[in-house]
């Protein structure tokens, strides 16, 4: 199903759907927990944020971050990114896995309050620096990272003509 929800709708797009999802779900969470002493009920919003929670990375943190890492890459260092992509993401679950209940512990109901807060740092970079791949070759998606690019130093008149006439 994923992979004809990502031709349909976009990888970027899907990825952003899924962190926002996240962040709002992580959020309901911290409000569930912190309110559950005042209202019985909010043990049910706790529970569907944490559905809400798992279904939206399923949607996009969950398998988007493959097919990018795949796609923004040539055919030559690709296997070494996606054996880096694979460690960070297997070296972060274990540390949230190992850490999560000592975090609890300290945080106490304000512990998906930190989840959130990466959220929305994620959701920023992904917003303002990760390119759609859809449909696009490795060349034009390098191109989009070239153009995004600032050059070192302030262009010469005459240098900007030059690129103006490579391009």
């Amino acid at each position: 199903l994923q992979v004809f929800l990502v031709e349909k709708a976009g990888r970027r797009s899907l990825f952003l759907a899924g962190l926002m999802g996240m962040l709002i779900s992580a959020v309901a969470m911290t409000v569930g927990l912190v309110l559950l002493s005042k209202f019985a009920w909010m043990s049910y919003v706790s529970m569907v944020a944490i559905f809400l929670f798992v279904i939206f990375f399923e949607v996009g943190p969950g398998p988007i971050p493959w097919f990018i890492v795949a796609e923004l890459f040539s055919q030559g260092p690709r296997p070494a990114a996606i054996a880096i992509a694979g460690f960070c993401n297997w070296a972060c679950n274990f540390i949230v896995g190992m850490c999560f209940q000592y975090i609890a512990d300290l945080c106490g109901p304000y512990v998906f309050a930190i989840f959130a807060a990466l959220l929305l740092v994620f959701f920023l970079f992904a917003y303002f620096k990760v390119p759609e791949t859809k449909g696009k070759s490795f060349e034009e998606i390098a191109a989009v990272f070239r153009r995004r690019r600032l050059p070192a130093k302030p262009m010469t008149e005459l240098e900007a003509l030059r690129r103006s006439e490579e391009a």
